[in-house]
């Protein structure tokens, strides 16, 4: 049995495997209601059918059943091999009816061998206003099976954790009597005793209706210099600024302001990110956050190895420039005198002198002292990229425990690789006032459309923005 911490993944040898919801049910602790979604390459269900739940407990397929409650457990059976071509992923999630997941004591996933019961994976989900959340997922991989621990939640509900899948949403409620209202719990509906022809299946789940960004709400902001790009860059970024705000409105939050940090790992591990344009991809979509969430919609950036390296300022209207100029992987010191690079342009880094080693904890003491010297009454937001590879744990630890008392979120994002050490664990690490740190990894950052890239970047800094203020820390 593995325990996963948020964000890693383990292979599944199974071909069926049974997810349990467990909790620890009593006076006062929400219902909790899980259920599963199939979804395709494009992270969306192909029609409601793909949703499968207490009211609609058996996919068409066959592959994924709802097995019911017990008390304080429920599960959800997944025959792998019996999915269509077209699922690529199986999101396993929740909700909780009567509350929220933060009064949810000792709630966690365990994945098991369907056939022996053996236990594959555990991730215990930490949660607070939450009342809808996936908590991990199946997903395809170079032929096999994986499962990943993703403890995503949404505020909006089970409706907006289902509408951002693609499941048809009733623009207005039901008519309710006194009785229970929209998600609510029934008694589970009884699986149908196979008969020829086969029973009608049940009808699609009506949804309350989400609450939407739009209609009066705030929108995407327009940001200086953004009519400069070139046309196909200003649309992208129009449409991911309206995915970010879709983001920030599922917890509630769509006109937060923060300071936005970019921090880049160069090591040479990251080289082949490099040269195929992933690190450039990630940059240019990481602008969005900033313009939507910065004032001035500029990002103050990083890049690492042995050693740091302060980069210009990305501003949105230079960023063609910007990214072809500073989006570089470190390089190894040669032996001998030290000659100045050949094509070195006005404003870039000798990356010699960023090295190739993995030290993350000189960038991270380096921007913690960018934002005390340059105070601003908006928290910070640090997204830092990093393909594993971490062995200061000690020191990196410290810097963290310390940063806990200041206005920064830290937002670690995994590249695939592997080896994130003390970053994975620090969700579940005691001894701060506030969680400052998150973390998540994926194994192919491309794959993952812009929309859910947001929703995990944005997932836990709303939270802490809340937790922060609370304890003082923030204003």
């Amino acid at each position: 049995m593995t325990t996963l911490s948020k964000g890693a993944n383990v292979p599944v040898p199974a071909s069926a495997v049974r997810a349990v919801l467990d909790w620890t049910a009593g006076p006062g602790v929400p219902d909790v209601d899980a259920s599963a979604l199939l979804l395709t390459g494009g992270g969306r269900v192909r029609s409601d059918d793909d949703f499968v739940f207490y009211n609609q407990p058996l996919h068409a397929s066959g592959a994924v059943s709802h097995l019911g409650k017990q008390p304080g457990s429920e599960s959800l059976d997944v025959r792998l091999g019996a999915l269509g071509p077209d699922v690529e992923r199986v999101a396993l999630c929740a909700s909780a009816d009567g509350g929220t997941f933060g009064q949810v004591p000792g709630l966690c996933l365990r994945l098991l061998d369907a056939a022996s019961g053996a236990e594959l994976a555990r991730f215990d989900i930490a949660a607070g206003t939450e009342t809808a959340l996936v908590g991990g997922e199946l997903y395809r991989r170079d032929g096999g099976w994986k499962f990943r621990a993703v403890g995503q939640g949404y505020a909006s509900g089970l409706a907006g954790l289902a509408t951002d899948f693609g499941i048809s949403v009733d623009e207005e409620p039901p008519a309710a009597g006194p009785g229970p209202q929209p998600m609510t719990t029934p008694a589970p509906a009884p699986v149908p005793a196979p008969s020829f022809p086969p029973p009608v299946p049940p009808a699609p789940p009506s949804w309350p209706a989400p609450e939407r960004a739009g209609g009066g709400g705030p929108g995407p902001r327009l940001t200086k210099g953004e009519e400069r790009l070139p046309v196909d860059m200003r649309k992208r970024l129009s449409l991911r600024k309206q995915q970010v705000l879709v983001s920030l409105s599922k917890h509630g939050v769509p006109e937060l302001r923060a300071r936005v940090v970019l921090v880049l790992d160069a090591s040479g591990s990251m080289s082949t990110l490099y040269r195929r344009g992933t690190v450039a991809g990630v940059a240019e979509r990481m602008v969005a956050v900033a313009a939507q969430l910065d004032d001035d919609g500029e990002m103050q950036a990083w890049t690492f190895a042995t050693n740091p390296a302060r980069l210009p300022d990305l501003a949105v209207g230079d960023l063609p420039q910007w990214l072809a100029l500073h989006v570089r992987v470190g390089q190894m010191f040669g032996f001998g005198r030290r000659k100045p690079p050949r094509g070195l342009l006005p404003g870039q880094i000798d990356m010699r002198t960023v090295g190739i080693q993995n030290e993350e904890q000189k960038v991270i003491a380096e921007v913690r002292a960018f934002v005390r010297a340059h105070p601003t009454p908006d928290p910070t937001l640090v997204l830092f990229f990093s393909d594993g590879g971490v062995h200061r744990n000690r020191e990196i630890e410290q810097e963290l425990r310390a940063a806990a008392e200041e206005p920064v979120f830290w937002q670690f994002v995994g590249l695939g690789s592997s080896q994130y050490g003390v970053l994975e664990r620090f969700d579940t690490m005691p001894g701060r006032r506030v969680d400052n740190v998150g973390f998540f990894a994926v194994d192919d950052i491309e794959r993952i459309s812009d929309q859910e890239l947001y929703d995990r970047v944005l997932s836990e800094f709303p939270s802490w923005v809340r937790a922060a203020r609370q304890a003082g820390i923030l204003r």
